[in-house]
């Protein structure tokens, strides 16, 4: 049937852009006789719901960002309202400075107390692991107050490894810090050429305490810019403990900061040797 509601939302929709209507259009507006309307305010084709025998069939846009705009605002509560599902939750805590075999053999007891419904599941990458509870239940508000209490015993069992939430990342909870601190960071960097740079700056605001980088790649930058003595460097070599302490030290002289970061390694696939392997890594904070 010709639905007079969607070929309004369609004028509406077309008018603001300046795009004449055309029979095309008129045909978007023919839905089935049966069928509920969710009216699409990203597009012109019509979000549409089927219900038979208790099941429910949704047809939606097939352009992305109105699928998904829809899916979010309109059908997702639809279908929350229409059938009775359990309530879950989850709560995302992020962890550094250890290693997932490490992190679960720590938690062995913590996981097995864990109240009946919820679960923890391990999700490494690039160093961060992040510790997902996930929790099942029918009352929100009970299942919050135990998601909130099982998270604090998190918190004081690996204080040392947590460093944030959910969508937190290692940049923004350093940017806070210092911001906080009224305090300033600057880096001199050798194998990551530049990325930790490249990470702290993509934080908005991070002018307000990040100084400057110095790509100290080659040792005559590492010497003459970073007044790293040469002969640290031919007795223990770039990559090392005493050469990645004393840019460390430079940098910080350099640009004048409350604190500096740098770092000297072997990223391969050539370079390694027997007492250097590929994956050698210095890191020195002062």
């Amino acid at each position: 049937i010709f639905s007079q509601e969607v070929f309004e939302n369609i004028k509406s929709f077309l008018s603001g852009r300046s795009i004449p209507i055309n029979e095309f259009n008129r045909k978007q507006a023919e839905v089935p006789e049966n069928a509920r309307i969710f009216q699409n305010k990203n597009g012109t084709a019509p979000g549409l719901w089927f219900e038979t025998d208790g099941r429910v069939i949704v047809s939606m846009p097939g352009v992305p960002h109105e699928m998904k705009a829809l899916m979010k605002e309109q059908i997702l509560p639809a279908i929350s309202a229409f059938f009775i599902t359990p309530v879950i939750l989850h709560k995302t805590i992020l962890t550094f400075g250890t290693y997932e075999a490490r992190l679960a053999e720590i938690l062995t007891d913590f996981e097995q107390s864990l109240p009946e419904a919820f679960n923890l599941a391990y999700l490494p990458k690039d160093g961060v692991i992040k510790l997902r509870l996930t929790a099942k239940g029918a009352n929100k508000t009970a299942l919050t107050k135990r998601m909130e209490h099982t998270t604090s015993k998190l918190y004081r069992i690996i204080p040392e490894y947590i460093f944030g939430t959910g969508e937190d990342t290692l940049e923004q909870i350093i940017g806070s810090l210092l911001k906080n601190e009224n305090s300033t960071l600057s880096t001199a960097e050798s194998c990551t050429g530049g990325r930790i740079a490249h990470l702290i700056t993509s934080v908005p605001g991070s002018s307000n305490y990040y100084i400057g980088s110095v790509i100290a790649y080659s040792n005559r930058i590492k010497e003459r810019i970073l007044n790293v003595d040469p002969s640290l460097i031919n007795k223990h070599g770039a990559v090392s403990r005493e050469v990645v302490e004393a840019m460390a030290q430079g940098i910080r002289q350099y640009f004048n900061t409350d604190y500096a970061v740098a770092t000297s390694g072997i990223a391969g696939p050539e370079g390694g040797t027997i007492e250097k392997p590929v994956g050698t890594t210095w890191i020195a904070v002062t």
